[in-house]
């Protein structure tokens, strides 16, 4: 199947199911989408075992699909570009300490819960996995997703302060989950004896602080040369090629690919680039990218219900999926709680928050994306589907009550 074809169906498909959820079941746009996907997808499978050929374009579209290339490589840069160009940098600045705290203590944290949990539980249950596998599949689940909260928090009735918080720790959270991930892949391909902590510090310093820096300058350079015309399409364009290059350059360069687009994005869209009172060229172009993100991000919930196709062992692990999706529920939230209960003063949020934090940290294409793209083990399919489970949970049943959860956590507060 060539690349327009696949391009061509994937655009069919995220059409019909936008329209199908528009029209007729009305959820909310991205857990509407991803709930329509995976209907779909298990009624493929059935078709698929009784007659091959019936649901063949459907089929072959979900196994043509390098889903973690795709999204990491692709999909990823343009989508953390468009969620913080659009991001108020104002509100952002007076939450930043949360922001900072959740997205690296946090995220550390959770990783380290989840692993040691997941290992403990896994073995009451005669599942034999390694540690050092539990802190890998802690990694690439702790970050919360950019895209799915995004999506999700825009019909909710959260207080400002605390949408700014989820916001900004899912943009930059990512960075730090990933060099995480990458660190604990090479400890599992090493061994636990030869870890050497100077170069993994090395690593660290190298991805986070050089990918702000590279997306700093290169957001900087941006802006100058979108203020200096008033060409409307070469100011899209300059945006484009400023998510693209940073996108090549950072993966040439080995820094973190989100940091550098996201600071970017910070930076580009909290400096008005409007040239006369008569143009609006900053509001188009935050128009622009927002119609990209939500583009986007109906294709890539549509491939996450497609993926169900291309995992046809899955109903294999549905207790390792339902223990993953209690442990990182209990992760997320000791790993707001032990921050708060020692920072209190300075975090700005108090413990009636606590609850809506941990259920408004939505997982989604990126902990996937990241699953795929492991090395074969004997570990690997618990992995990948026990990150599937939480991701699908995350999207449907935390984002359908996260309302619920809160006006009760306010009605308890009162």
């Amino acid at each position: 199947m060539g690349l327009f074809v696949i391009l061509t169906l994937l655009v069919i498909v995220s059409a019909f199911y936008s329209y199908i959820n528009a029209r007729f079941i009305k959820l909310p746009g991205t857990i509407g989408i991803v709930s329509i996907a995976i209907i779909v997808s298990v009624i493929t499978i059935f078709i698929d075992k009784i007659n091959p050929g019936a649901a063949h374009y459907l089929t072959s579209l979900a196994k043509n699909i390098n889903f973690s290339s795709t999204v990491l490589n692709i999909m990823l840069g343009f989508l953390l570009f468009a969620g913080s160009f659009n991001l108020n940098a104002k509100r952002l600045k007076k939450e930043m300490f949360p922001v900072l705290v959740l997205s690296t203590l946090g995220v550390l944290l959770s990783a380290t819960v989840f692993g040691f949990l997941f290992y403990w539980v896994t073995i009451l249950f005669n599942v034999q996995i390694p540690l050092i596998y539990c802190f890998l599949f802690g990694a690439l689940i702790s970050p919360t997703d950019p895209v799915a909260v995004a999506a999700v928090i825009k019909g909710s009735k959260l207080p400002q302060n605390l949408e700014t918080i989820i916001s900004g720790e899912s943009l930059f959270n990512d960075g730090v989950g990933l060099v995480l991930f990458i660190t604990i892949i090479e400890i599992t391909e090493t061994g636990t004896d030869h870890i050497n902590f100077a170069k993994t510090a090395i690593l660290f310093v190298r991805e986070v602080f050089g990918g702000i820096t590279l997306g700093i300058v290169m957001g900087y350079v941006a802006f100058r040369l979108m203020k200096s015309i008033t060409d409307f399409q070469t100011i899209v364009l300059v945006s484009l090629a400023l998510v693209m290059g940073i996108s090549v350059l950072a993966a040439d360069l080995h820094l973190s690919i989100p940091l550098a687009v996201v600071s970017a994005g910070l930076f580009a869209g909290n400096q008005s680039i409007n040239f006369d009172s008569s143009e609006h060229s900053h509001q188009a172009l935050e128009k622009f990218w927002q119609l990209i993100d939500e583009m986007l991000n109906t294709i890539l919930f549509v491939m996450i219900g497609l993926q169900m196709v291309d995992l046809p062992y899955l109903d294999h692990y549905w207790v390792t999926g339902a223990i993953a999706i209690v442990i990182i529920l209990i992760a997320r939230w000791l790993s707001i709680m032990l921050p708060l209960t020692f920072l209190r003063r300075s975090l700005n949020i108090n413990y009636s928050s606590i609850n809506i934090l941990t259920w408004a940290g939505l997982r989604g294409g990126i902990s996937i994306a990241l699953a795929l793209s492991l090395p074969f083990t004997p570990y690997k399919h618990i992995i990948l589907s026990g990150s599937y489970f939480i991701v699908i949970f995350s999207i449907i049943v935390q984002g359908l009550t996260l309302n619920k959860v809160i006006n009760a956590s306010y009605k308890t507060v009162d």
